[in-house]
Order: structure tokens, then sequence, then C-alpha cells
């Protein structure tokens, strides 16, 4: 299992270099986002194609994956070339590129970091993969990872929907999105996405208990970035400035999980 991990990593980074030298052509790395989810399906893809036979479990890990990540890649993808280069990118390598040294930080800050991350969060897939060879039953957890899954998809799915049919409205240049599932949760896709890999984690552990202990950080530290790092907590400092009214939203809308706006005060 080893050896095809590794063989992942080489595969990953071979891809993250190729990707790295046209974002230093374009002089723009702001589509990074993108291959967050796309990079997930990669790798996961690979470590199927390194089974002799898949049993029923890998397949369903690989489905699962793809769907979650091909989805988000090719919608993020399409927001890129529409909205061009991302502020927080711009804002995290400017110095650098004053002084000549963009090619080298686009390298070691964006596409390295993102690589070892993207490697880790995807653990679940890779190694609930690469255990499940031999045919095995769909048990009652792997079944609630569906579940939960499915429940993910749908806010994440929806709430990506919602948000760009809002925006593609004139009327709507400056407002607050809070209809909707925005209704009930500031971030519906960031916390469909943490659901999504919970989901996917609780079908990779119901493989063997090893493999639920060895990749829980991945979803782990996927819901500590969309809560506290880089997702809804980085968004919300600027949406603050940008977005008059989104002082208000804030004091009335869950800031992740689901719930009924409260009432103004």
């Amino acid at each position: 299992m080893i050896d095809a991990l590794l063989a992942n990593a080489a595969i990953l980074v071979g891809v993250v270099l190729i990707l790295w030298v046209i974002s230093v052509q374009i002089d723009d790395v702001s589509f990074i986002d993108s291959f967050w989810g796309a990079g997930m399906a990669l790798v996961a893809f690979a470590s199927w194609m390194q089974l002799a036979q898949p049993g029923a479990l890998a397949n369903l890990l690989l489905a699962m994956t793809a769907a979650w990540g091909l989805r988000l890649g090719i919608y993020l993808l399409r927001r890129w070339r529409a909205e061009g280069e991302d502020k927080r990118y711009e804002r995290m390598l400017r110095k650098d590129r004053e002084k000549g040294r963009f090619a080298i930080a686009a390298l070691t800050k964006i596409w390295l970091g993102q690589a070892v991350l993207l490697f880790l969060v995807s653990s679940p897939a890779q190694l609930g993969i690469l255990s499940s060879a031999e045919p095995a039953p769909i048990t009652g957890i792997a079944w609630a990872g569906i579940a939960l899954y499915l429940v993910g998809i749908f806010f994440e799915w929806v709430g990506d929907w919602q948000l760009a049919k809002f925006k593609a409205d004139p009327a709507n240049k400056g407002q607050v999105m809070d209809r909707g599932l925005w209704r009930y949760t500031r971030h519906p896709n960031y916390f469909g996405d943490a659901c999504a890999w919970w989901g996917i984690w609780l079908v990779a552990a119901s493989i063997a208990w090893e493999v639920a202990a060895l990749t829980v950080a991945g979803p782990l530290f996927l819901t500590f970035t969309l809560v506290k790092w880089s997702g809804a907590a980085l968004l919300e400092k600027g949406m603050k400035h940008s977005r008059p009214g989104y002082e208000e939203y804030k004091r009335r809308t869950s800031s992740f999980i689901p719930w009924p706006p409260r009432s103004a005060a």
C-alpha cells in the first residue's frame, strides 16, 4: 500500500508542476482552486487503477470522490474564467510579484502547499480504495456515510447553483445573498463540503478500524480550514467591507450548520 500511495504522490506532484508552469506563464495561480476537487478525483482514480480487482466499496469510493471533485473543479474553473484573478492570491503574492519572485513563490507558497493538503484531505478515498480490493458488503456504517455524503452534495451543489444565479442578476450587485439555503447557513457550500468528506470517511472507515484511524485527520483538517482558516473566516473578513448588509445577515443567520434564522432584535 505504501508503494501505491507513493505512486499517487508522484502523479500528483507531476501534475502540480505542469500546472505551476502554466500559472507562471499566465501570471495567475487562481485556477488552483479548481484543481482542489479535480486533484482529489485524480488520486482516487490513481488508487483504483492500481487494484487488480476493485471491490464494490472501491467502486463506491471512486464514484463518490469523482462526483464531488469533478463537479467542484468544473464549477470553480468556470468561475475563474468569468471573474479573473482571485484577490486572495493576488494579495498573497503581491510583494513577491513586485520583487520578481512570483515563480518561486507560486510554487512554494501555493502549489506545493496545496498539494500536501490535498493529499491529506483525500486520504480516506485513497486508503479506502486501496484497502477494498476484495468483495465486501456495504455495512450500516457505509450506508450512514452515503446518506451524509448525499446531504453534503445537496447543500454544496444547490448552494453553489443558487449563488451563481443570484450573482448573475445585475440587480443583486453589492447585495447579500440570503435566499434559499443561504437563509439557513451563511456557507451552505462549505457545510456541504464537510458533510461529503465525512461521508466518504465513514464509507472508508467501514472497511477497517485502521483505515478509520489513519485517515480521520483528512476530514478533521478540512472542517477546520472551512470554518476557521481559509474558508468561511477568510471570506467573511472581506464581506463585511464589500457588503453593507452583511453584519445584519451574520446576526440572524447560522455561521455553518443550517438552522432557522434568528428574529431581528
